[in-house]
């Protein structure tokens, strides 16, 4: 079928209908956990075909095609007790532990253990059923455009209040994986993973350029790690790992990398390659700065994954981030950081993007840090990124294009010899380290060949006014701690 986003809205106007649910982020959680049952059981299908004593983890009566997949099969009230009485208690708590099949449970459970049956109606559920049943996750046109799928998905998130740190737009995606170039055998890491953009990218690249024979697939499949805190979003990158070919994703961990106390990560956890976009603007829980060192400390979430993929990376480990404008010139925790960072890495690349990039879900302006750990900084290269002849900002309709970066792949050169190919542009421009130094760390260093520019935009603005709460909230916190350690507390 093609109008797959036409299934989609069917869908979400059938579920408006019923009293269990209520708004946007409990439809989507609904619509999630039923598409990644639909989608396992195509992939099993898929996979009993290929492998001659391939054993659902599932018992027979639970599997899709077994209660799902006749138009006239279970219904009303029969249907919701099959869903709340046996499906869900089984996921959660009952599924095998070992072997091949322990495996594929440990996923399914992974993906169960905070979902849940909002739909009240098992008449409105059977219609939804139906209609996600006329998609055909082994149709390879059907599973490319349930990319678009993704994306419908979290635009709905985004108008419930939760989308911002999910998403990352496709061009940067692959642009940051393109210019990172993960080899077959490195392990790629997103230790904020979100629906699993950069993972399922660094997938498509290795497969494009590495992988010749099962025995490639299989390293590939065991160099892929992502973690993601929050229930919706893990639950969609274990349905993205699925579609892309990882039959048993267990890497894709539910949980959040900074509960973990920073010393505790130690060579055994390092990686070869960091690709990671982290939640910023926002401020983590109480109690989870104190698992960084002190000088390290803050409720900032961008800075606590900055401080961690330095930490994560192998000596001679590569990694792209994505941060706001706020991380180069903020001070305090930051500088500190920055310091780390140019002292510990070679922080080679900034590609300045310019604004609505991330449109709708944030206006503020963002940067891409593309740095080897294992060497001092001795230089740090700066690329404007234009906007493309005749568009003045990017939005729903008219996103950025990762075509738009082919001038920076032209210019960008390679690392093993200093970037020697590099020249400075209209775009371009090298800063020495020691100016750096000189400016206390300040990164946000303007394009030399634009005249002086006062920023207007309120997005910005108001990006500039929470950073400088945010260092309020650091300077009073190490105040508080200095206070309590004189007076002995």
């Amino acid at each position: 079928m093609s109008n797959v986003s036409g299934v989609i809205k069917s869908i979400q106007d059938i579920m408006r209908k019923d009293v269990g649910v209520d708004g946007d982020a409990q439809r989507i959680s609904q619509l999630v956990w039923m598409f990644f049952l639909k989608i396992f059981d195509d992939r099993e299908a898929e996979l009993m075909l290929l492998e001659d004593d391939y054993k659902s983890p599932l018992p027979n009566h639970l599997r899709w095609r077994a209660w799902a997949t006749n138009p006239e099969g279970m219904t009303g009230d029969a249907l919701a007790d099959f869903v709340n009485v046996q499906l869900f208690p089984y996921l959660k708590e009952r599924l095998p532990t070992a072997g091949a099949q322990g495996k594929r449970a440990q996923v399914v459970r992974s993906v169960f253990e905070d979902a849940y049956n909002y739909m009240k109606s098992g008449t409105l559920m059977r219609q939804v059923i139906n209609k996600i049943c006329e998609i055909d996750f082994n149709n390879s046109g059907d599973r490319h455009t349930f990319g678009s799928i993704y994306e419908q998905i979290l635009r709905d998130l985004q108008s419930a209040g939760n989308a911002g740190e999910f998403y990352t737009p496709r061009a940067v995606t692959r642009f940051i994986v393109n210019r990172v170039n993960p080899r077959l055998e490195e392990t790629v890491l997103d230790p904020a993973c979100g629906t699993g953009g950069f993972l399922t990218c660094a997938i498509d690249h290795k497969r494009e350029h590495y992988v010749k024979t099962r025995e490639d697939e299989e390293t590939l499949v065991n160099t892929i790690r992502g973690f993601e805190k929050k229930a919706l979003p893990h639950m969609l990158a274990v349905t993205n790992m699925i579609l892309h070919g990882i039959d048993t994703p267990t890497h894709i961990r539910h949980d959040n990398t900074l509960s973990r106390p920073y010393k505790d990560y130690g060579n055994a956890d390092r990686v070869n390659v960091i690709i990671t976009n982290p939640p910023f603007g926002g401020m983590e829980e109480d109690g989870i700065e104190n698992n960084f060192p002190a000088h390290l400390r803050t409720r900032e979430t961008a800075d606590l994954f900055m401080a961690l993929v330095i930490k994560l990376l192998k000596d001679q480990g590569r990694a792209a981030i994505v941060l706001p404008d706020g991380f180069l010139f903020g001070e305090g925790m930051k500088t500190r950081l920055k310091q780390i960072l140019l002292e510990e890495c070679n922080l080679h690349t900034i590609v300045r993007l310019p604004n609505g990039v991330f449109a709708p879900y944030t206006g503020i302006k963002t940067n891409l840090l593309f740095f080897t750990k294992g060497k001092p900084t001795e230089h740090v290269w700066y690329y404007e990124h234009p906007y493309p002849e005749g568009v003045k900002n990017y939005n729903k309709t008219k996103p950025m294009r990762f075509e738009e970066f082919e001038t920076e792949i032209a210019w960008w050169g390679d690392e093993a010899d200093g970037f020697k190919a590099r020249v400075q542009t209209e775009q371009a421009w090298k800063v020495p380290v020691a100016d750096i130094v000189a400016r206390n760390y300040n990164l946000d260093i303007k394009n030399p060949h634009v005249g002086e520019q006062i920023s207007h935009d309120p997005d910005e603005l108001l990006a500039q006014y929470q950073q400088l709460m945010n260092e309020v909230a650091d300077i009073r916190g190490a105040l508080k701690r200095e206070l309590a350690a004189a007076l002995g507390r």
